[in-house]
């Protein structure tokens, strides 16, 4: 997936359509948000678990991890939208958007699921399946628009990251 200039210059002006009010992007916000609420479905006990186990020594980041999550899923808005732009309602746009929004069921169900269950192993597996159904999206966006490809970059690099770290939580807290 190269990015030639001239995608470059259509990305930053999709992006740029894309801060205007439109109904396509404005669907897709509402649907991201309802989404992520999902996140929320956890309780006072089951966050003082989690805020309870060991980290490993490596982990400063931890304070940056919702900054990186809001880029990461800002990312995956654009790309849908740009997808949707140019598919405009086809079959192969539609199936990509249902791809999109799995892949963001995955992402978000990371947090109930593994706090609810207090499993963090099933939170690696939830990661790692994530990583999965990402690559395949991006794989599907790529042949559809390079540059939609690209902003989903974000989420491939950080998803291991994720996994890794709750592997390792979860070596540290039998």
């Amino acid at each position: 997936m190269n990015l030639s200039p001239t995608d470059s210059n259509s990305l930053i002006s999709k992006v740029l359509n894309i801060l205007e009010v439109n109904a396509p992007g404005v669907t897709i916000a509402v649907i991201m948000l309802l989404v992520s609420l999902g996140s929320n479905l956890v309780s006072a006990s089951d966050r003082r678990w989690f805020n309870q186990l060991r980290r490993p020594q490596w982990l400063s980041f931890e304070v940056l991890i919702p900054v990186i999550w809001t880029v990461i899923l800002i990312c995956g808005a654009i790309s849908a939208h740009i997808i949707w732009e140019i598919e405009k309602g086809s079959f192969q746009g539609w199936s990509m958007m249902i791809l999109y929004l799995f892949l963001e069921i995955v992402i978000i169900a990371y947090v109930p699921i593994t706090l609810q269950t207090r499993n963090l192993r099933l939170g690696t597996w939830i990661g790692l399946i994530g990583f999965g159904l990402g690559l395949v999206l991006t794989l599907s966006v790529g042949q559809i628009s390079p540059g939609a490809a690209w902003l989903l970059l974000p989420y491939l690099l950080w998803s291991p990251i994720g996994s890794y770290t709750t592997w390792a939580m979860a070596r540290l807290n039998p």
